[in-house]
This record gives structure tokens, sequence and C-alpha cells, in this order.
């Protein structure tokens, strides 16, 4: 079979689609599918250097030049999509007939590419893998006002997109909800199913020893209670009660550090200066082989989700968190995808923005009761081999993509 892989990031970049397009697209090669991966040369941020492939032919990586300007800025991300999208465009419509399309979504509609080869390829098989939901993220943020005429122009060109789909692939139920609801007349008919985002089990092997962080000792955490955020902190997520939990904790021997960058970094860092939270420390991105080594060094996961998220976005940091048997601590909306591991699998607390009292009993019990302790960590790797590694995901993907069914529903 002939694929065609569409996303903007690649590894070896930090960005977690990268990691996951690249997952897929060696899986499928070692099936002996011919795969192709069109992505960028940039990273997910602008001191990520340019990625070289090393002249590999199966998945072969076409990586399109765009400015790298990163992520910190609208104007900058705008400037880099719009790049991407012309040459994407272009350099999909030179390739040879492929069986199947995966499109992800950075940039947002860049599926549109896609449509447009199916246009002249219609036996071509197109797969929307939904990883973040536009203009629906613009329209509860408020950067565009809902039925207002770039929100209506965004949404025809979603419609256009998911005339054509052959099937979509959501996150979470959330999501799933919110796509069908909006883009199909007939959810009961709708080309769509949930896969769950996840991490390599090769990566996280259950007797794995990471080496220590020699950043701990330099930050003065060693030996301390650390709850640990890694990734994005940007407009999905929220941190007043974390920070508010923070200030109580201060005197309890617990240290709050962040790891990674986005929006809201410059934030959270001039509020623990001005409130003087000593116990909170920021550390930027670090390679994805490192992450192992970060986590071994906390004693609990923090997620957070703002309630303006739900269903258009799923954080796809749990999972490493729960095969690294950290207890997670989520803070944010009922029904995401972190809100339903957690109460399916009991591997940490599920609480609601403003709730500072649970956030400060739930560190407390962690630090006080072992037995509790052992149980949200041992449940939390019990999710990782159950539901949210790669032996368990792919094989998903392989009945998707090895069945015609979705296609032939539509032709009928």
């Amino acid at each position: 079979m002939r694929i065609t892989i569409l996303n903007q990031f690649y590894v070896p970049g930090l960005a977690p689609t990268g990691h996951l397009a690249a997952s897929l697209a060696e899986h499928r090669a070692a099936h002996g599918d011919r795969v192709i991966v069109l992505t960028s040369r940039g990273g997910y941020v602008r001191a990520e250097a340019a990625s070289q492939d090393g002249g590999r032919d199966n998945p072969h990586v076409i990586r399109i030049w765009t400015p790298r300007l990163g992520k910190a800025h609208a104007l900058k991300r705008i400037l880099d999509y719009a790049v991407f999208y012309l040459q994407a465009a272009l350099r999909l419509l030179l390739i040879p007939r492929q069986d199947l399309i995966v499109s992800l979504t950075t940039p947002p509609f860049i599926a549109l590419a896609a449509v447009l080869y199916k246009i002249l390829h219609p036996a071509t098989r197109l797969v929307l893998w939904n990883m973040d939901c536009y203009p629906e993220i613009l329209e509860r943020t408020g950067v565009v006002r809902e039925r207002g005429l770039l929100d209506m122009l965004l949404l025809g060109i979603n419609k256009a997109i998911f005339k054509r789909l052959d099937h979509l692939v959501c996150l979470d139920s959330a999501m799933l909800d919110l796509l069908t609801t909006r883009y199909y007349p007939s959810r009961a008919t709708a080309p769509a199913s949930v896969i769950p985002n996840w991490e390599p089990a090769a990566l996280f092997p259950p007797d794995l020893q990471p080496a220590r962080w020699d950043e701990a000792g330099k930050m003065g955490i060693s030996g301390r209670f650390v709850v640990l955020y890694l990734g994005n902190a940007g407009f999905g997520h929220r941190f007043e009660s974390v920070l508010d939990a923070a200030g109580r904790l201060q005197d309890h021997g617990v240290e709050f550090l962040f790891v990674g960058g986005g929006e809201k970094w410059d934030w959270i860092e001039k509020e623990a200066g001005s409130r003087s939270l000593d116990n909170i420390h920021l550390h930027p991105y670090v390679p994805k082989s490192v992450t192992p080594v970060v986590m071994a060094a906390a004693d609990c996961a923090l997620i957070t989700m703002n309630e303006a998220a739900l269903g258009v976005i799923s954080p796809s940091k749990l999972h490493a968190n729960l095969a690294m048997k950290l207890p997670v601590l989520y803070v944010g909306p009922a029904g995401s995808n972190v809100d339903d591991a957690l109460r399916r699998f009991e591997a940490g607390a599920s609480l609601r923005e403003g709730d500072v009292d649970g956030i400060v009993a739930f560190i407390q019990r962690l630090q006080a009761d072992r037995a509790f302790y052992q149980h949200c960590s041992s449940q939390a790797r019990l999710a990782f081999d159950t539901v949210y590694n790669d032996k368990v995901a792919l094989p998903q993907f392989d009945r998707l993509i090895e069945s015609p069914a979705d296609r032939q529903a539509q032709q009928g």
C-alpha cells in the first residue's frame, strides 16, 4: 500500500504530533507499505536543530523549508503555517497516486491540501487524524467571533474537508462528540472512531531505571516532593489554582517543576515572582530521549486544562506520565481524556479549577500515605500497559487502514 502522512512536525523534533506520526510511519513501513512523510524542516520551537533523515528510503521523508519562527507569538506561527501550506499543497500534488493519505491537523486545515489531491485522485482514501479543533479553538478563545464572517469561512473550509473524508480519528469521546455533531448530518453513520494517543512501549520498559537528572540537584529539588508539569503551557491550560496551592505548600517540602514552554510560560514566571513562590521552578524543553530522566526526578505529574479547551485538544503528556508510574494530578473539566483515564484506572485525582483545597489535600495525601501513593503509581502503569502504548494503539490504525469499509460506505 502507498501511504502519505501529512504533518508540519516530525522526529527528531519535540512536537508530540511529530513523534506520533513517526510511530505510525515506521510501523506501516515495517508492514511493507511504501510510506511518504510530508513535513517541514523546522521544529516545534525555534531553537531545535534542523532535522536530517540520513537518506532513508522508507519512510521517505520530504522536508519543506519554513522560516522556523517558533510558537511564542501568533503572527510568527501564522507565517510559518502559511509557508508550509503553500509548499505542502504543491509538493503533495506532485506525488504519484497514493492509496491513502493520513493528515494530521498541524497546521490547522492542512487536510485541505489532501482534499485537493483527492479531487485529482478520487480512489485515494483520506483519513483525518484530528489532534486539535479549528475554528473551535479560535471561537472559544474569542479570537474570532462565532458565526462571524471569518468563522463562517473557516467552517466552510472544514465542511469541504469533512465531506471528502473516508475516516475521522479523534483522541477522546469529547472531541468525537464535538466534530461528529457539527460536521456530520447523522452521527450514527459518521465514519469516525476514537484512538487515544500513545507513547512507545520500548521507551518505557517496566524495569526502566533512568539516570539521575543533574538539573534537579542544581535547582535544589532533590529529596523533595516534586510535582512535574512537562510540555507546552498554552491556551488549553490554566494554572491559577495550581499557583494558589503552591503558595500554601511552600513550607511543606513540595516543589513545582515546569519543564517546557509556551504562551503562558512568561505568565507563570511573573506570577511566581510576584507571589514570591520559591517552590516554582522553570526549565526549558528537553529532548524526547531525556523525558524519562526528568520524570524519574518527580513524584507526581501535573496536567491542567482550560474549560474552554474540552473537546478541542487532548493533552498528550498523560501517556508518558502513566508509563513512568507517576500519580497524576489533573486540574480541568470533566469529560476530557485525562479525566476519563483517571476515573477508569484510579491513577490520581481529577479536580476542577478553583478547587485549591482539593489540590493541596491530594498532594499531602501522596506525601503522607505510602499505600495510597503505591496504588496510584501501579494503576498509572496499568493504564499505560492497557491502553496508552503503541502496541495497543497501532493495531487499531491497522484495522482502519486495511479495511475498505469506510470507502465502500461512502460510495454506497
